[in-house]
């Protein structure tokens, strides 16, 4: 997080996270250049822009279905949270390689004409009706449009102006994109290929997307489903031995947001699990340096006080908490979103004696 905004809010994890995508994509361009030519040799070689085109394309499919992977994985398992933290470069890194594809597109296709080259490219096809002469461009560019409104507005200055739950709706539109770029490759692409090779493998990398975000979805419903009915005004939620110091315990109660009991130096705090960012889970994240640190983002809050130190101005809701013996009770009611919340002391003093 930072108070101030900059282009890229370089770390050391950022650049190497960086550097490994930009080797790995050199290394795929590479690779599919020789495999191409050594596998198309004259007189059936192919031309340098097919297969820069065919290259781009491809690796753009493959990093569009590893980052709609990345969301439901986070879901599941917490090793997944450092690709969720630079999830975005991930995202602008695939615009641009989807970019460059339509741009070879449109110069090889259109750009030799009297036409303009873009109109040239979108009206080669016209028959809606027919498989073979679907106009799959059109499909491309739609979602090529999609996904650079996203790119465009990735950084956070955009998510703290347009507001988080307009910035999230925004960008749920790549699911929409997707079904455009499957169906661009589909109608495109694929009516070209004898092989059957890339329509299994695009096959198999929407089966994988769809189950993975069933099955995150039936699980984190199930949490929701089965939480007791929030009692006024106390609630016994856990007791303090079922929490790790500096961690945190996720309360769902019925109707009502979810809400992360933390532990951390002898005491006990209880503020709503929604990050103001991007809505991430922060029951899921560490207490660091005083700090509630947020597994997605870094985003960090006092945990007392349900606001972001100094000069970061955050804010998120607090609940009241208190313990009798060793149990938490959690009044379910929530405080408005900074708000200053004495934390429940735990008295360890009759295990020290014991």
């Amino acid at each position: 997080m930072t108070s101030s905004y900059q282009w890229v809010q370089w770390n050391t994890h950022k650049k190497v996270y960086d550097l490994v995508l930009v080797c790995a994509i050199v290394a795929y361009l590479v690779l599919f250049f020789a495999v191409s030519i050594a596998t198309h040799p004259a007189p059936g070689d192919i031309s340098p822009p097919i297969i820069a085109m065919r290259a781009l394309s491809t690796l753009s499919v493959i990093l569009l279905h590893i980052i709609l992977c990345i969301g439901p994985l986070s879901r599941m398992t917490l090793r997944m949270a450092p690709l969720l933290y630079n999830r975005r470069h991930l995202g602008v890194t695939f615009f641009i390689l989807a970019f460059l594809h339509a741009i070879i597109a449109i110069l090889f296709y259109g750009g030799f004409g009297t036409r303009n080259p873009v109109s040239a490219v979108l009206n080669s096809y016209h028959s809606f009706g027919s498989i073979s002469g679907f106009p799959f461009e059109i499909l491309g560019f739609l979602a090529l449009l999609i996904f650079f409104i996203m790119a465009a507005t990735s950084h956070d200055f955009w998510l703290a102006n347009l507001s988080p739950r307009f910035w999230k709706s925004l960008h749920m539109m790549v699911y929409l994109a997707y079904g455009l770029v499957i169906l661009h490759v589909g109608f495109g692409a694929l009516q070209a290929e004898h092989s059957p090779v890339y329509t299994v493998a695009l096959l198999v990398g929407v089966i994988i997307v769809s189950a993975l975000h069933v099955i995150a979805g039936v699980h984190e419903a199930r949490r929701d489903t089965n939480a007791p009915a929030a009692a006024s005004p106390w609630v016994d939620v856990c007791s303090v031995d079922d929490i790790a110091n500096n961690a945190a315990k996720v309360v769902c109660l019925k109707g009502r947001e979810r809400i992360a009991i933390f532990k951390h130096d002898g005491k006990v705090s209880a503020v709503t699990s929604v990050c103001s960012h991007q809505g991430g889970p922060l029951g899921e994240g560490r207490i660091v340096n005083g700090c509630i640190t947020c597994p997605w983002h870094g985003y960090q809050y006092l945990p007392d006080k349900g606001q972001s130190p100094p000069p970061y101005t955050e804010k998120i809701s607090t609940y009241e908490v208190r313990l009798e013996g060793r149990r938490i009770l959690l009044n379910p009611s929530a405080n408005a979103p900074g708000t200053p919340v004495t934390p429940a002391i735990i008295d360890d003093s009759r295990e020290n004696t014991e």
